[in-house]
C-alpha cells in the first residue's frame, strides 16, 4: 500500500511537467513540418502553419552582409519587409532544390503564446546560400499553433 501511494505522488508531482511539455511538443511538430514542407516545395502545406491575416516578416542583414549590399545598392537600407505569402509562393513555384537546416532550436511558451529561436542554414541546390538567426512569433488557435510574425537576420 506504501509503495502504491508513493507512486501516486511521484506520478502527481510529474503531472504539470507533462502539460508544460505538450504546447512544446506541439510547436515542435509546426517546426518539423515548416522545414518538411520547404524540403518538399509545398506552398499550400506551409501557408497553413501561418495566421492568415498575420504580415510581419522582416528579414534583417548582418553587418557584413549590409555593406556589401550597399556597395551594389548605396540606398539599400538594413532590412526588409515581406510577407509569408511571397515564401509560400517562392517555395511552391521554384524548380531548386530548397532546404531550411535548423540548429539550437529554441521554445518558450506559456501554452497560449510562444517564442521560437533557432539557427538556420538555408539550402538551394544543396548550398548554403544564406544563414543567420530566425524568430518567430506564435499562438495557440482553435486551429493548432500558428505562426503570427517572423524576423530573421540574413548573413550571404
Amino acid at each position: 500500500m506504501k509503495l502504491a501511494l508513493l507512486f501516486a505522488t511521484l506520478f502527481l508531482a510529474a503531472a504539470p511537467s507533462f502539460a508544460e511539455d505538450a504546447p512544446k511538443a506541439q510547436i515542435q511538430q509546426v517546426v518539423d513540418r515548416f522545414q518538411a514542407a520547404i524540403k518538399a516545395h509545398d506552398g499550400q502545406a506551409l501557408g497553413t502553419l501561418f495566421l492568415p491575416d498575420s504580415k510581419a516578416w522582416i528579414m534583417a542583414m548582418g553587418e557584413s552582409t549590409y555593406q556589401k549590399m550597399r556597395q551594389k545598392h548605396p540606398d539599400a537600407t538594413p532590412f526588409k519587409s515581406g510577407t509569408w505569402q511571397e515564401f509560400v509562393a517562392y517555395v511552391g513555384s521554384t524548380k531548386d532544390p530548397i532546404e531550411e537546416r535548423f540548429h539550437n532550436v529554441r521554445i518558450d511558451t506559456d501554452g497560449t503564446v510562444a517564442s521560437v529561436y533557432f539557427d538556420f542554414e538555408f539550402l538551394t541546390d544543396g548550398k548554403v546560400d544564406n544563414r543567420g538567426a530566425e524568430t518567430w512569433q506564435m499562438l495557440r488557435t482553435p486551429d493548432g499553433w500558428k505562426i503570427v510574425a517572423m524576423l530573421y537576420s540574413s548573413n550571404f
